[in-house]
């Protein structure tokens, strides 16, 4: 299973110590403790060992990249699929969500091949990601990015911590071009994630709210022909 480098430092410090409570919990046995509560420490350590390395998988993905589609830029569910004002994409712009799970994959990915034109984080609350509002007052991140390829359109990726979240990593840079389904950061433990783009006659979104997605493999949206 490969790991992500964006989670070294939990990979390599919390399996560590969880590791040296199971370790200890061995060693020392029955003598200090009750054997049922021993053994349910041990289980409970054991469990969140498992869960904070497989929270940072990193799974390999074949990105089939259609010019015209506009990929998923995280796993989750679509929470929200609504109409809003983007001072940046535009006037009228659709903005889709997505709610990530702490079971889901937390890698973010460029929706399309992008130059980025800049980012911008902001400082907020930690409410619950699975609600929408949460955009707007939660600790976040923007990625404001151009399309490529034709046409050029101006695209918004959101980057939102969580009630549990409480690390954005991004590793894009201005001026830096990402290609679609590139990885570019993580948001760790239960986050949000939207997308901004143009309202446009000429796109169509397949995408529904409640649907599950996977990042640089689903489409959201794609140009018309």
């Amino acid at each position: 299973m490969r790991l992500t480098r964006y989670g070294w430092p939990e990979i390599v410090l919390l399996p560590s110590v969880f590791s040296l409570i199971i370790l200890l919990g061995l060693l020392a046995g029955t003598r200090f403790l009750p054997g049922w509560l021993l053994w349910t420490i041990e289980a409970v350590t054991s469990v969140f060992l498992v869960f904070t390395i497989t929270f940072f998988r990193d799974p390999e993905r074949v990105i089939a990249l259609d010019k015209n589609a506009i990929l998923a830029p995280a796993d989750g569910k679509i929470t929200n699929i609504d109409t809003v004002e983007n001072d940046y994409v535009g006037k009228k712009t659709v903005r889709i969500g997505i709610f990530l799970s702490i079971f889901d994959v937390h890698i973010n990915r460029s929706p399309c091949n992008v130059k980025v034109d800049r980012t911008s984080y902001k400082k907020g609350t930690f409410k619950n990601a699975a609600n929408p509002v949460s955009g707007r007052v939660n600790e976040s991140n923007d990625l404001y990015l151009v399309r490529t390829d034709n046409p050029t359109d101006k695209l918004l990726v959101r980057q939102i911590s969580g009630a549990i979240a409480r690390r954005i990593v991004c590793r894009a840079q201005p001026g830096q071009h990402l290609a679609g389904g590139e990885r570019f950061g993580m948001i760790k433990f239960g986050s949000r994630t939207e997308i901004y783009l143009p309202c446009r006659n000429d796109i169509i979104i397949p995408a529904k709210v409640g649907d599950k997605v996977k990042a640089g493999l689903s489409i959201l949206a794609k140009y018309e022909e």
